[in-house]
């Protein structure tokens, strides 16, 4: 391993060491606050409304609250609405003189960052006996395991859609050639159909995640309806129309005997969807709920689209190296490719810095909660990545200032298959962690 190697994990460790003791805690879930009436309360006459003050300013979502009595019969008179000048104050109003008993109050909320938070809290008007009282927000979403799994899955597969879709920055820059070879084009294609295929899967599935539902209930309107008045939902519909508009541009783009003009106008065309397809990630997750957001969405896009170009490129270079490419049509693109790597690299390192500065609560925090556990194993395999890449740096390095002999650069070659194949392998796995931490809160 060089030094500048070394140089780099030590400068990491020590950045987000420091980040991790000065961090102030993000509120990545919607929290409850307080409840007027309070949970548990004892009230000697019926309130007019029922309100909820949270942590965050989530708007109106209708349907979010409801009352009923002892018997389950819904005693709310009308919509959710803003109470006062207070933007994280939501109410319902209450069917008037409403008779002495016990009552329950069930909250579900999307949270700015698309998860689900849910609770219930009861009163009691009179002196009778309290029905139940499950309190404030727990720290499980309620979600059901299914479905929960269900929509991990899909965000995994998106993540990987994204990577595959950033092969095409290789090809342009890289390996303009490699626009004619049949598996680099199928390897885009299939990051377009995953992309897509899971913006739809996410769609459908928002409504019995945050529900608590399982996956057979998909296709209810009522869920649907609930997910299109989110922003999560409008998201995920302009991702997907972003998708088409990336699928027709990168058709263009591969096409043969482009014009340098027509070409320089999908190039601009493809990035600006692309960014789209990136920023309806970073717009529906823990960054969006940081006190910072215009900060910390900026880290969570540089950090996204650096994964993107950087595993795209590393998959269409394991394309590259399957075995019936010469040494000299490798090393073109293995010498273009070096410095894109290198600058991903260094982005990623710098925004995930900072990511981890603004979500990770405390030093104890990694170890104690799930989320920490997790983000360690994704460091880990951070660095794991960065051990495989180096070797895979030093065997391009000694391919293309080689000794000037055919074979030695094909023995390079060769250990470059081996590294780049484990690079992917590892790749696959941190994609995985990736997405099981956009699912839990890191104050949970």
């Amino acid at each position: 391993m060089t030094r500048r190697l070394f140089a780099l994990l030590a400068l990491v460790a020590a950045w987000l060491g420091v980040a991790v003791l000065a961090a102030a805690p993000a509120s990545a879930h919607v929290e409850l606050l307080n409840s007027n009436p309070a949970d548990g309360a004892r009230l000697t006459s019926a309130p007019p409304l029922v309100s909820i003050t949270l942590s965050e300013n989530i708007g109106i979502q209708p349907n979010s609250i409801k009352v009923v009595d002892q018997q389950g019969t819904d005693v709310v008179s009308g919509p959710v609405f803003q109470p006062g000048d207070i933007a994280e104050q939501v109410a319902v109003k209450l069917e008037p003189d409403l008779p002495d008993g016990s009552y329950l109050v069930e909250y579900a909320f999307v949270s700015a960052d698309s998860h689900p938070v849910r609770g219930t809290l009861a009163f009691v008007i009179g002196t009778g006996p309290l029905i139940t009282s499950a309190g404030a927000v727990s720290a499980s979403t309620g979600t059901d395991p299914v479905t929960d799994a269900l929509f991990t899955t899909f965000r995994w597969g998106s993540f990987l859609g994204v990577a595959l879709l950033g092969g095409l920055v290789f090809l342009l820059v890289c390996r303009p050639g490699g626009r004619a070879d049949p598996a680099a084009r199928k390897l885009l294609t299939a990051g377009l159909w995953l992309s897509g295929v899971t913006a739809v899967a996410g769609f459908l599935l928002q409504g019995p995640y945050v529900a608590g539902r399982g996956a057979g209930s998909v296709f209810d309107p009522a869920l649907i309806e609930a997910t299109l008045r989110v922003a999560y939902g409008k998201l995920l519909l302009l991702r997907l129309a972003a998708i088409v508009a990336l699928a027709v541009f990168v058709r263009r783009l591969l096409a043969d005997a482009l014009p340098d003009r027509l070409r320089s106008r999908y190039e601009n065309l493809g990035i600006a969807a692309g960014f789209i397809v990136m920023l309806s990630f970073s717009a529906t997750g823990h960054a969006v709920a940081d006190k910072i957001m215009f900060l910390s969405v900026t880290a969570d896009l540089a950090h996204f689209g650096a994964m993107a170009v950087w595993v795209g490129g590393l998959i269409q270079l394991a394309v590259l190296l399957r075995g019936k490419y010469s040494a000299a049509e490798a090393e073109p693109a293995l010498a273009r490719f070096h410095p894109i790597a290198t600058w991903s690299i260094v982005v990623m390192v710098v925004s995930g810095a900072y990511l981890g500065f603004r979500l990770v609560p405390s030093v104890e925090a990694l170890w104690t909660s799930a989320y920490g556990i997790v983000f360690l194993l994704k460091l880990t395999g951070f660095a794991a990545l960065l051990l495989v890449a180096n070797m895979s740096r030093n065997a391009v390095r000694r391919g293309i200032s080689g000794r000037g002999g055919t074979g030695v650069v094909t023995a390079d070659l060769r250990k470059l298959r081996v590294s780049v194949g484990v690079e992917v392998l590892i790749v696959a796995v941190v994609l995985a962690l990736a997405a099981a931490l956009s699912s839990m809160s890191p104050t949970g």
